[in-house]
């Protein structure tokens, strides 16, 4: 789908250049002299690299559109994470480095959404909150002020987080799968 320049949005993923990109960045200039433009930063999906271009505020560019379908997590081994389709039973097995840290939320039948492109899963999106359970935290200190008392935990998943003082081992909270921090317990 074409798309003006001044329409590009962080985190869009824009076909360029024979390549798939995502926006990282993107900043409108209009300068005293001459037209508009967007600079924009990219990073590509398939090679990893990144790319600062400048779109003329005229030009148009092409949006990729991506397929959104649910899945729920089986299992994973060594180098993947193994999902169902709940409709069709179907499944598919998604490389850990295309999920990331965020892999080690993923618990068994929890539904997430794969993105595809041209039938080739992307990127995977966890639900925003996820339920989680502490295995190790620090004693909380007593006198410690309530602005900086958080202290570090770590979840049976084996990630580390920052939790208030009244959490403690064996506790169940429930995480922000988006920047990985505490929300509340449960």
């Amino acid at each position: 789908m074409k798309i003006n320049a001044s329409e590009i949005r962080v985190g869009m993923l824009l076909e360029h250049k024979n390549d798939l990109w995502q926006v990282l960045k993107t900043q409108h200039v209009k300068p005293g002299k001459g037209g508009a433009f967007a600079q924009v930063e990219m990073k590509s999906v398939n090679k990893n690299t990144k790319l600062n271009e400048r779109f003329r505020s005229s030009e148009t560019v092409e949006k990729a559109s991506l397929d959104e379908v649910n899945y729920n997590f089986l299992y994973d081994d060594e180098n993947n994470y193994f999902f169902m389709e709940p409709k069709s039973f179907d499944q598919i097995q998604i490389k850990k480095d295309l999920v990331g840290e965020k892999g080690k939320l993923l618990t068994e039948n929890l539904e997430v959404t794969v993105n595809f492109y041209n039938e080739l899963p992307i990127s995977v999106e966890l639900p925003n909150q996820v339920t989680c359970k502490i295995e190790t935290t620090d004693a909380a200190l007593k006198g410690q002020t309530v602005s900086s008392s958080y202290k570090p935990a770590v979840l049976m998943n084996g990630l580390n987080i920052q939790v208030p003082p009244f959490i403690e081992s064996g506790d169940e909270i429930i995480v922000d799968t988006r920047n990985l921090e505490y929300v509340k317990k449960l």
